[in-house]
């Protein structure tokens, strides 16, 4: 049963496990997601942004096409704090700083990105050091931009690949070492601030 830290008739907010897709894939096979489990519960939740197969942590479900377009735009226009926890490898020589490389879809590879400098999107990402954990590091990650696999992509490409990422030449681990741990914004119905946080579960 999916992990629901709040609800109400506008919106939920779900924890997401690590090795569920957000959303149905190709196939027969990958027809188990959290929107179908979701759905299950509530008919009329409909998916806002998504998490990688391998990534866990909280996602926004809308309640309704009215709520969906418009948590979307808030998406889409940085209404929404996003923050996730990444174990990296090696030691960052910045304990703050920011990725600024263009992304785009690597179409012959799919399902992975590139940087590329001449048709990539603008794509930011700005970190912070957390800690340092037998010689790699424990960093917070917070994507300006929401690019496919852009923390992923932006942190191999300086040289700090994330633990557990098979795409991107990370270490091997029992997982990916990214949970999404922080989401916070105004609730579009009630005005109220929300504000949800959850622990790295490594």
């Amino acid at each position: 049963m999916p992990e629901i830290l709040f609800q109400d008739s506008h919106l939920l907010i779900v924890n997401k496990p690590a090795g569920l897709l957000s959303v149905p894939g190709r196939g027969e096979d990958k027809q188990d997601c959290l929107s179908a489990r979701i759905q299950q519960l509530f008919p009329d939740a409909l998916v806002v942004h998504r998490l990688d197969m391998a990534t866990s942590g909280l996602m926004v479900f809308a309640r309704g096409e009215a709520m969906q377009r418009e948590l979307s735009r808030m998406f889409r226009e940085r209404e929404v704090s996003k923050r996730y926890v990444a174990l990296v490898a090696g030691v960052l020589e910045n304990e703050v700083g920011e990725i600024d490389l263009p992304l785009m879809v690597d179409w012959p590879n799919r399902p992975k990105s590139k940087v590329d400098h001449e048709s990539g999107k603008p794509s930011l990402t700005r970190y912070r050091m957390l800690g340092i954990e037998s010689g790699d590091s424990r960093v917070e990650l917070e994507p300006i931009t929401g690019r496919t696999h852009q923390l992923r992509l932006h942190l191999a490409s300086i040289g700090h690949p994330i633990i557990g990422d098979a795409l991107y030449e990370g270490r091997k681990a029992e997982r990916l070492m990214l949970h999404a741990t922080h989401l916070a914004f105004v609730h579009p119905v009630t005005a109220k601030a929300l504000n949800f946080e959850s622990d790295a579960p490594f």
